[in-house]
Order: C-alpha cells, then structure tokens, then sequence
C-alpha cells in the first residue's frame, strides 16, 4: 500500500486509543481540566457505569467564544507554548489531545462561560457556537461512549465495575485536591459530596471519609524536606497493612503517578515491621522541581521519570524508614500499635513553601545492654525516680516524674503476656515478639557498627549437619564471624560451636547454628548474604528473645518496658505482628459498661 496522510477522525480516534481506556479515563481527563482551570467546585454526574453519560461541570475560569472550537482541536492548549514550559509544567494537562480523543468516539457537548462573559456558549458537533445559560465555569457532557467504535465498547465491563474504577478516580483527585468541592451522582443518587477543607481538622474529616475512621486513627502525619525535595501525607501504622495494594496513594507535584521506583521505597521503608504478603497503606505527596521530573513520559501522564531517581529513592525510603522508627512508645510519631494521628498535614498541591513544625520530642534511641534484663533492672525505679502510679490515673503521675510511655508492670499472664498500667489505662505486651525486636535492633545496630561482642561457650557444643551444609559453614566462616558465631568444621558432617554474640547469651547454640545454616543454603552467594544479613539477624535474635512460659519479675518486666521504649520499631516484631496494644479506660469502661 501507498503512504497517505490518515483522515483526521481517525488520528484521534487512534489517539483516544492510547489514553481512553474506559469511562474513568474520560472523567480523569476532564476533571483534570477543572482543576487547571482553577475549580473550586466540580459536579460529576454519571450514568450507566459512564458508558452513557459523564458529565463534568466545575466553576472555573471558563473558555472564552472564540477558543471553544480551537479546545476540540489536536494539539490546542493553553498550558504550554514552548520546550521551556513543557519542562517545568505543574498543570494537570498539557498534550492538547484529551477533548478531541474524547470527541472522536462519543457525543461531545462542550459549555463554557468565561470570566467576565456576559452569557455562556455552547458547542458540539460540527454545529457553530451558540448562547447557553450557565454561570462562569465549563459544563462538559460526554455521551454514548465509543457508540462509533463497537468493538472498543465491547471491552467495558459491568456498569458496577466501570463505575468502580470512576469512584476511585475521583476519591484520589479529592485526595489530592482537598480546598476543592467534589460531588458525584450515579444514576441520580448522590454518592458523596464533599466539602471543601480549609483546616486541618476539616482535612482529616475528609481523609476519613475517603479511607475510613481506621486510616485516620492508625495512621501518622508528618512533614519531611531535604535537598530540594518535600515529602509529606499519612503513614499507615504496619499493624494497619492490608491484604492487598488498594490503599496506596502518591503524588507528585499534586499529579497521581504509580512509580516502580517509589513502590519499591515504601517497602523498603516498611521492612522488618510489615507482615509477609500484606501491603501498606499511605497517602503520601511528593514536591520536587519540576525541571528535574519528566511528566510527558506517558500518553495518560500515570507515570513519571526522575531526573536523579536514586536521591529519590533514598529520601524517601530514609523518610519512611525514619517516621516508623520513631513510632513507638518512647517515640516522637505516635503510641505504638494505637498511634494517634497528628495534625494532617497542609495537601494542597501549590508551590513548595516551608511550614513550621510543632517541635517533636526526641525519640529514645536503643543503647548497648545484654539481653539479661534482670541484670539491669533494679536501678531503672530508683535512677528516674518513678513510682506507680494509682490506681486509676486519667494523666501523667505527678509524683516523682512523667509516666514512661508502656508504664509499670502490674502481673504476667500465662507466661505470655505483661500487663501494665500507664497513664491511659491497660497495657498488654507480648514479651516474646518486644524482646525479639529489641534483640533484633541491638544485632543491627553491632553488626553495622562491626562491634558484635562474643561470648566463648564453656562446653562447646557439636552439631550435626549435613555434607553440603558443613561446606557452606566453611565457606562462609567470615561471615559468620561477623555475625559473632564462631564454628569450627570437625568431621564431614560434623561442626563445633565455639561462641555466640554475647547479646545471645543462653541461647539454643545448635538450633541457632542449623537455622543460619539453612538461611546461607537458600541465600548461595556472599553478596545474597550481604543483601540478606537483616533476615539472618533476624534469625538469631528470635532465639536470643525471651520464651514463652518464663516467668518473669517484676523488676524484669519494668526493665522489659523500658527497652521497648528505647527501641525504634518496637511496636513490631521481626514479621510484623504487633508488640504491644493499649486499652484506655474509656475502652475498658466499655467492656463493663459504667456510666450507661
């Protein structure tokens, strides 16, 4: 065949190929427009999933008569004019291809009044423009979608599904987007109409509403900046993680983007405190020059490059990393498992400015001390101070200092659990999983340092393994000693251990052994080890960690909670479970009924 120019209809119908997908990707093209415009308030009504009508009216600053055909046009837009614009742009839109793509497989109407207008004009089709009543802003309805192109609309789904995928859309645009009024209608029900909020306490109401009362009480405010970049939202806590990846939200410069790139930050960030297979859940917002991000890398503008990926990257991951650490009881983020939610931070999407923070308390930092706690544990009451508190304390214990975060024990339960009293109410802490973080966070803490102390064993002890594993623990003797564990090869399928890291002091020295080696049998090379030591510390601290059925004092278990409450990330374990839970007195009030 011939080269020839394609008739114009069908570039854009080709063009609404690459970016109308379904209904929502209509909706999100318009309500784009909206927010370009300078909307303070956009109504969405849809019918029939969006197949039959979307219809998007916003009172911003409108089209003047004369632009109304030339905004139907390809390639028309008021958004950029240069190579200089297109490389900094902060506006939703900027190919100048979603309403003719858009018009090129539905029935388009297009009214706009603009500021200062006398009267409003309308368009659509091929008909010229003609006076409309409607107040300043634009009233776009998008009927019949892909009536002309039959095997594209065979591919919508159910008008449940299709309208699903508008209702998130729209959820995450209202996210983003919290000073602008957003209302929508299915089939003439009002599903939502959420107001414009102009406060911080209007903001969390509003994240409330579209995440839920959970989201908002189990997740962390905060506010980061650091070389050129601001990173700000809400943090689930780990203990808030969900079995899929349906509550993740990010943006940058206000845009929603999914990124490989900031997926893999996250779970970074979330490592050692997010449970196998669950997912985070966070909202969070990214500012960065807009010369140094990339926006035109993508038809539908969902994805974005960096200029400098790895800075990225590791702001946000240390970030992260850092808001989590600084979660727990002794914490400057939250109350543990329970956190409460700070002030919501300011998300309107503007120019990046600076906004004074309340200034937080330090967070406790974990210090050098065995694991022996007894050891340790008579001079913590006396050196602070402290002492319990009565027996119903609605605030901090004025005698003799502040109440520490976890409080006092009171008992152990089964063996299992402490039970302690702070200035809330109840506190219950699994003692098994907090020893075990705190182990966990000591061994990383030496290892990085390279300053694992060693315990000698005063009978060294035999292991049997197997031909195969006895060459791994050769191999990787280096390693290992690193590590503080001192193995010696003496037949085979025979090893001798010699020494622990005295942080592990009592510890099953076989069973540890045989779990590490199963550990280097799975992970193969020196640089798996290397990428991988976090897990292997993780092994060793579970059997350096109190057991179950132990019986504890109470100095024990005060001194228990006082490490908890210097350790970052106390409020999980190694996989993710939760520590500690509190039970306030209007909680357990509850339980009894008092005062009904």
């Amino acid at each position: 065949m011939s080269i020839q120019q394609l008739p114009e209809q069908l570039v854009n119908q080709i063009a609404a190929g690459e970016v109308i997908e379904r209904p929502a990707s209509v909706l999100k093209e318009l309500v784009e427009n909206s927010l370009d415009a300078g909307a303070r308030r956009i109504q969405v009504q849809i019918e029939q999933g969006g197949a039959r009508l979307i219809r998007v009216q916003d009172d911003g600053c409108g089209i003047p008569r004369d632009e109304l055909a030339l905004a139907l046009s390809r390639h028309a837009t008021s958004k950029i004019s240069s190579l200089a614009d297109l490389e900094g742009v902060l506006s939703m839109g900027f190919r100048g291809e979603a309403l003719p793509s858009i018009a090129s497989v539905s029935r388009l109407s297009l009214c706009s009044r603009a500021a200062g207008a006398d009267s409003a004009w309308l368009i659509d089709g091929q008909s010229p423009a003609r006076p409309a009543a409607l107040p300043q802003g634009t009233l776009i309805e998008v009927r019949d979608l892909f009536y002309n192109t039959p095997a594209r609309r065979k591919f919508l789904k159910a008008e449940k599904t299709e309208f699903g995928h508008i209702e998130t859309l729209l959820k995450r645009l209202a996210l983003a987007r919290p000073q602008v009024r957003f209302d929508l209608q299915h089939n003439g029900r009002e599903l939502f109409a959420l107001a414009a909020a102009e406060d911080e306490q209007e903001r969390s109401r509003r994240l409330g509403l579209l995440l839920g009362k959970g989201f908002v009480e189990n997740s962390l405010a905060f506010e980061q900046q650091a070389a050129g970049l601001r990173l700000y939202g809400w943090l689930a806590l780990p203990s808030f993680s969900r079995s899929q990846a349906d509550m993740q939200f990010f943006y940058v410069n206000g845009r929603m983007v999914r990124d490989k790139l900031v997926t893999h930050a996250v779970r970074q960030g979330y490592q050692d405190v997010l449970y196998a297979g669950r997912h985070p859940a966070y909202v969070l917002f990214l500012e960065i020059d807009p010369a140094q991000v990339d926006v035109n890398v993508h038809p539908a503008k969902s994805e974005v490059r960096f200029r400098d990926s790895r800075l990225v990257h590791d702001f946000i991951f240390r970030t992260l990393h850092q808001v989590l650490a600084d979660a727990g009881p002794g914490g400057a983020s939250g109350q543990g498992s329970r956190a409460q939610s700070g002030p919501a931070p300011n998300t309107d999407p503007g120019p990046p400015t600076a906004r004074p923070q309340a200034p937080p308390r330090p967070p406790l930092r974990p210090r050098p001390m065995p694991l022996q706690v007894a050891e340790t544990a008579r001079h913590y009451s006396a050196s602070m101070g402290w002492q319990m508190p009565p027996a119903r304390a609605d605030g901090p214990a004025e005698a003799g200092g502040e109440m520490p975060p976890l409080g006092f024990a009171l008992a152990q339960l089964h063996g299992v659990y402490i039970l302690a009293q702070n200035a809330t109410g109840l506190v219950l802490v699994d003692m098994h999983a907090a020893h075990e973080r705190i182990s966990y966070e000591q061994l990383k803490q030496r290892f990085e340092q390279q300053n694992v102390a060693v315990q000698p064993l005063l009978v060294p002890e035999p292991v049997a393994v197997s031909a195969a594993e006895a060459d791994r623990c050769e191999a990787e003797a280096d390693f290992l000693a690193q590590l503080g564990v001192q193995v010696d090869r003496i037949g085979a399928e025979s090893l001798l251990v010699r020494a622990l890291p005295a942080l592990l002091r009592g510890a099953d020295a076989a069973q540890l052994v045989r779990d590490l080696l199963a550990d280097l049998m799975e992970f193969g090379s020196s640089r798996r080890l290397q990428e991988q030591g976090n897990r292997i510390l993780a092994t060793m601290a579970c059997h350096g960690s109190v057991r179950a059925n132990r019986r504890l004092s109470r100095e024990e278990m005060n001194a228990l909670l006082r490490d908890m409450e210097r350790t970052e990330r106390s409020g999980q374990c190694n996989h993710g479970r939760p520590t500690w839970v509190q039970l306030d007195m209007k909680a357990l009030d509850g339980l009894f009924m008092r005062g009904q």
